[in-house]
């Protein structure tokens, strides 16, 4: 199966036309974060996913860590996935769920060392899909994405094996290394933000040079 291309950090409605058209499967639209790029207002992040036609994925990237927080989060959004990019506080999933029934759940897991395997299989059970990423969330200013960082793949790889959901594959993602990335890890999908991207625009020629190594090997 062709993974799934997610293309993050996405600021404008011309940039998501420009990521559907090279075949993205879905589109990241960032809330506020403590760091990071591509962080846009609430509203416009509205706008855009109220453009998006299905089945193409609009994630919602929330810093939010209770079920509360994220519901009001998402209420001024209203994508169809909520990708929370911190742990949230015991029993938000199934608030989140009784609220929110037909909203997709994913959790990032910040691949840092062996606990993070754990994690994983642990949360596995309550989302419908995992994003590995190379943040660090116990920094002294949280970094819960965006860094452009690879991490440690044979961990990710431990972590497909090890669930029964799809899993994201994100962290310094690039032209120059998505194919050996897919090689190690296997994922369900790849994510990708700062590899596509110049000056922090989305640039064409990147974007379709990371989606054909994606889609054609």
């Amino acid at each position: 199966m062709t993974p799934w291309i997610k293309i993050c950090c996405i600021n404008s409605i011309k940039e998501a036309e420009l990521a559907i058209q090279y075949g993205a499967s879905a589109i990241g639209l960032v809330g506020h974060m403590p760091s990071g790029p591509g962080v846009i207002a609430d509203d416009l992040i509205n706008e855009i996913a109220s453009k998006i036609p299905p089945p193409i994925g609009t994630f919602l990237l929330t810093s939010e860590t209770s079920a509360d927080s994220i519901i009001a989060h998402h209420q001024k959004t209203y994508t169809n996935t909520i990708q929370m990019v911190d742990r949230p506080v015991d029993g938000s999933y199934d608030q989140i769920r009784n609220a929110m029934p037909a909203i997709k759940l994913v959790q990032v897991i910040h691949v840092i060392d062996k606990n993070s395997v754990d994690e994983a299989i642990e949360v596995a059970g309550k989302v419908d899909a995992l994003l590995l990423d190379s943040g660090n969330p116990k920094a002294a200013v949280k970094e819960l994405g965006g860094t452009g960082r690879i991490h440690d793949w044979k961990l990710s790889r431990k972590i497909r094996d090890s669930v029964n959901i799809p899993v994201f594959l994100a962290g310094g993602l690039n032209s120059g290394n998505v194919k050996q990335a897919l090689e190690a890890v296997r994922p369900f999908g790849v994510d990708v933000c700062s590899g596509v991207r110049t000056n922090g625009k989305l640039d064409e020629l990147k974007l379709k040079a990371f989606v054909e190594l994606v889609t054609k090997g």
